[in-house]
């Protein structure tokens, strides 16, 4: 049977993270009881990688190459959750200056970018996207020229003017809007591009994926020649009450505005890509988990110690809800290896 190109997707969420990052444990897990290798990574059994916002940052972790061992990922599932556990409230801590001075995000970013930055740069160094060991797809938008900026490794490897530190990409990655300042960030090449997060066109960016691997692979692989899987940060599924949404003006439709795009358009791309695999006849090849939180606050900046350990605990709980999809899921995988 012919290789398929096996892809991972991750959405945007901020702290929310852990819920992927928990379900990316279970699956390495079982990758390495299935191929009776204990140092088996994530990276082993995918051929792209793609990511939004946390996402993103995610898949760059993910993809770190080990300095001993060539081709080998230097961090397991478990230390990429670690930056989320570990860091996470230094991260989102706001200073009663920052609180005041942004009057919670309405006139300026509600957090200091400090210590995401110094976060990034501890993880991955002086690390350049073409050091990755694998192809990847991290989003961000260009708000100078108004056009997706789409970081990919393969690019990367070929081109200086498509190089960017890590550490880079993964800031710009993760600059949503009203909570971090725009990323200005420069190429190998020293032009300077302002980005914000992915998230505000492909929170979901499997489909940008699945167009990435069509358009820049070898062959043209179509849909039958593709293995995805897409995890999703969460959610709780707010209500929106015509009788208050009516009248609201435009600061009160910032954050549900977010809120619905968001996850509007992880949906969407759920939708459409369930609609192009069901179509081939091959649905088991895509597989989605997203699933309600029970335990955590779904606001993607809660990162207090309470609701850190309650998002692994949701991660958890939700990678034993699919535990037979996932033993399914990596079946697949080890089919083309």
């Amino acid at each position: 049977m012919k290789k398929r190109i096996r892809i991972l997707s991750i959405d945007g969420g901020g702290i929310r993270g852990i819920i992927p990052g928990q379900v990316l444990v279970s699956l390495e897990n079982k990758l390495r009881n299935k191929s009776g290798n204990s140092d088996a990574r994530i990276s082993d059994y995918f051929d792209l990688i793609a990511g939004t916002s946390t996402g993103g940052i995610l898949a760059g972790i993910l993809l770190c190459p080990d300095s001993q061992t060539k081709g080998k990922a230097r961090f397991t599932a478990e230390d990429a959750v670690g930056l989320y556990l570990q860091k996470g409230s230094k991260i989102f801590d706001v200073s009663v200056w920052q609180k005041l001075s942004s009057a919670g995000g309405l006139l300026e970013e509600k957090y200091s970018a400090n210590a995401l930055e110094k976060s990034l740069e501890e993880y991955l160094k002086e690390l350049k996207l073409s050091d990755l060991i694998k192809p990847c797809l991290i989003t961000s938008y260009d708000i100078k020229r108004r056009r997706t900026k789409f970081f990919t490794q393969h690019d990367a490897v070929k081109s200086l003017m498509h190089d960017f530190y890590l550490k880079d990409v993964a800031r710009a990655t993760s600059a949503a809007p009203t909570f971090f300042e725009v990323a200005h960030i420069k190429s190998m090449t020293d032009v300077l591009y302002p980005l914000v997060d992915g998230g505000m066109f492909a929170n979901n960016p499997a489909l940008c994926a699945y167009a990435e691997v069509r358009n820049k692979f070898e062959n043209r692989p179509t849909a039958k020649d593709m293995i995805i899987l897409s995890l999703g940060t969460g959610y709780i599924r707010k209500e929106y009450n015509y009788d208050d949404a009516k009248d609201w003006g435009a600061v009160s439709w910032l954050k549900p505005l977010i809120d619905i795009m968001m996850s509007g358009v992880s949906e969407t791309v759920d939708y459409q890509l369930k609609q192009i695999f069901d179509t081939i006849d091959r649905p088991e090849q895509y597989m989605r988990i997203n699933s309600e939180l029970i335990y955590a606050n779904s606001e993607m900046d809660d990162a207090s110690e309470q609701n850190l350990l309650a998002l692994k605990q949701d991660g958890t709980n939700i990678a034993e809800n699919f535990d037979k999809e996932l033993d399914a899921f990596t079946e697949i995988l080890f089919e083309d290896e």
